[in-house]
């Protein structure tokens, strides 16, 4: 099924995120990753490329046909430009068609920070893959959007601008980069309101449960913490069950603070751990099934 379809069904979309292994790890942990996720029964499952990932990795492929021939769970594959021929992506689109496989979320990509001389490829940005995607039909077509803002991006509120293309190039719905608080996705959904930008935005929510991660996350992201979280880890960081479970209570405390506000979606980064996917999604899962009672308007 398509995933705008879902959303049309749904008044609330809940998913989870993997990525697929390292180069020199088995993809077979993953494959047992998602048979665990699965009895939580999501929405959609989405797999990202996995750390120095290429449109000539074809894990992410295999991952998402697994998800959605095995267990019947819609799949949402990343799709890069970058540094690609419109050659390559058809071939990538004709592959995920032959393996069942419905919806892409089309990305531009990072800009290897090695590079000196790169060039981009056949498309310069996210919107001319998803105008190219949407020529060839038969795909649910997801983009990135980013309520802190893109890293790269100097003029403020122009990745408000930069949605408005990407919806006109035929975004069904946009999934945010993570954030930790509520009040910038807040202050981002009356800005999209204003621009006249229709289609659903997917809250991503990823549990901090390591100081290294949350490091590496702000650094990669440039996401803020508020203040009541950066006590949470000054309190618990040396304690690495403590700071698990308070970075839970954290993302359900999140969680159920955007349902209540009326998102549409909660996109869970689960980091291919499925106590922690299960923990939260048993503490919000009635919050959930009683939003999805309600009608659809």
């Amino acid at each position: 099924m398509k995933l705008g379809q879902i959303f049309e069904e749904k008044k609330l979309v809940y998913s989870l995120e993997i990525f697929p292994p390292k180069a020199d790890s088995p993809i077979e942990k993953v494959y047992d990753t998602i048979d665990e996720l699965s009895r939580i029964n999501p929405d959609y499952i989405s797999v990202t490329y996995g750390a120095g990932g290429s449109i000539q990795d074809n894990r992410t492929f295999l991952l998402s046909s697994y998800t959605k021939n095995q267990h019947n769970i819609d799949a949402l594959a990343h799709l890069t430009c970058i540094g690609a021929t419109r050659e390559n992506i058809d071939n990538i689109l004709d592959e995920l068609k032959a393996k069942n496989v419905e919806n892409v979320l089309a990305l531009r990509g990072d800009i290897p920070s090695t590079a000196t001389d790169f060039k981009l490829g056949d498309f310069n940005n996210s919107q001319e893959l998803i105008r190219h995607i949407k020529e060839r039909g038969d795909f649910g077509i997801a983009a990135g959007c980013y309520p802190e803002g893109h890293p790269e991006t100097k003029v403020k509120d122009k990745d408000i601008e930069i949605l408005k293309y990407k919806e006109e190039a035929g975004a069904d719905l946009f999934i945010t980069q993570l954030f930790y608080d509520n009040n910038y996705f807040y202050e981002f959904l009356n800005k999209v309101e204003q621009k006249g930008i229709k289609v659903p935005i997917e809250a991503g929510v990823m549990p901090v449960i390591n100081k290294k991660q949350i490091e590496r996350t702000i650094q990669l992201s440039g996401a803020k913490l508020p203040g009541k979280f950066i006590k949470i880890i000054n309190k618990y960081e040396h304690d690495k069950i403590a700071l698990r479970d308070a970075g839970i209570a954290f993302a359900i405390e999140q969680i159920v603070d955007l349902i209540s506000s009326g998102v549409r979606g909660i996109h869970l980064y689960t980091m291919n751990n499925p106590y922690i996917a299960n923990t939260i999604t048993d503490s919000v899962k009635s919050i959930v099934e009683s939003i999805n009672r309600e009608q659809v308007i």
